[in-house]
């Protein structure tokens, strides 16, 4: 492992933040920057437009505390062993230089997460150190996101929880056969998955407002199936309160053992996160979801579309009878949309394509699997094909 180099905060940001890009935290939006953000160019990498909890778009710091790590992860860029450049934040150093920027307009939220260097534990409590400076001694009320670290202390999961806006806890993998091969000195019970469990259980232990959970997925490196994916995300979703599962696309790093392992396409991450939508938001369990013969979505058409071209060709729903649930499963119809027509069907019988799009709905995804008053409507072939 390559020594660590001495250097000023920001030269140690230059090293830190870009190496975030490697754990998806919050919806990043294309965006104009600011003029305090263009004066930072130096900085780019580090700073990103993200739609956090609750749809609100800010500028996000994302970076590490450390990039030195004790673990050899297949997979990682931080491994243990791995030649490369690090750098090692200090909790305060990095409190007041997030500060200077904050101050400046360049950011308004930090997402802050690690290597592990001296075991869980001490990592999460220099995590926790950092947090506790920014919202006590410095007063900063605005968006923070925290990592719990592999096998954290149920005392720190708390104090996260009571200090950040969301905390995440990264599986990598979908259950313990595969993250035995990515990771084989992580435990994926008792170091990652029992924290998780955890968060739900202080939520629900005393009632109020908590942050919201999400975990991470490594897709392709450890030739999981999307079922495993999706079923381990299914089961968060139901029974640990998770907000939101990421999926990452595998993309080899030189000098790792999986170097030479084959990328995932970026295709198979977008179905996932379809997938996910559907499990979490439209009322699909996973095993209705289309996966071909080896547990895998098809890459060429959306999830929902496919479920839809085996279930509703030949039983279309009726738009004026369906319950919200039924409505959520058409193509084109989303939560919003659903919610339009069943008020709209208070006012009279919904006969046409031009009163789906109305309701904000994709008519002409919708027209193949519907009926509009106990009639098909029109639909271009061209729709049918795959």
């Amino acid at each position: 492992m390559a020594d660590e180099v001495a250097m000023d905060a920001e030269g140690k940001l230059r090293l830190l933040g870009p190496a975030a890009r490697f754990e998806p935290a919050e919806e990043v939006v294309a965006s104009r920057p600011s003029a305090a953000r263009e004066q930072a160019h130096d900085l780019s990498e580090c700073i990103h437009q993200a739609a956090v909890p609750g749809g609100k778009r800010i500028p996000l710091l994302k970076t590490l505390l450390t990039s030195a790590c004790e673990r050899d992860c297949r997979y990682c860029a931080f491994r243990k062993g791995r030649d490369f450049r690090r750098a090692t934040f200090a909790p305060d150093e990095l409190a007041r230089l997030f500060m200077a920027m904050h101050e400046s307009g360049m950011v308004e939220g930090i997402f802050l997460s690690s290597g592990m260097a001296g075991g869980g534990p001490n990592t999460e409590d220099r995590l926790l150190g950092t947090a506790r400076i920014l919202r006590k001694e410095y007063g900063f009320r605005g968006y923070l996101h925290l990592k719990i670290m592999p096998g954290a202390e149920r005392d720190q999961v708390a104090s996260a929880m009571k200090l950040a806006d969301r905390v995440s806890v990264n599986l990598e993998a979908p259950n313990k056969r595969r993250l035995s091969s990515l990771a084989p000195h992580k435990a994926f019970d008792n170091e990652l998955l029992q924290r998780l469990r955890w968060i739900e259980e202080i939520r629900r232990e005393k009632p109020g407002r908590w942050p919201s959970s999400t975990t991470q997925f490594v897709v392709g490196a450890g030739d999981e199936k999307d079922v495993e994916l999706l079923t381990t995300s299914e089961y968060l979703f139901r029974k640990a309160g998770l907000a939101r599962t990421y999926f990452m696309a595998f993309n080899p790093v030189e000098g790792t053992p999986l170097e030479d392992h084959p990328p995932a396409p970026p295709e198979r991450e977008h179905r996932l996160y379809q997938a996910s939508f559907l499990l979490r938001d439209y009322g699909f369990n996973a095993e209705e979801l289309p996966f071909d013969r080896h547990g895998n979505l098809p890459l060429q058409v959306d999830p929902k579309l496919a479920w839809a071209r085996r279930s509703l060709r030949e039983r279309p729903i009726e738009v004026n009878a369906a319950s919200r649930g039924e409505l959520l499963r058409v193509p084109g119809i989303g939560p919003k949309g659903a919610e339009r027509i069943i008020r709209a069907r208070r006012q009279g019988k919904l006969r046409d394509l031009s009163d789906l799009s109305t309701c904000g709905v994709v008519a002409k995804r919708s027209a193949p699997f519907v009926l509009l008053d106990g009639r098909r409507p029109p639909r271009q072939l061209s729709l049918w094909r795959d």
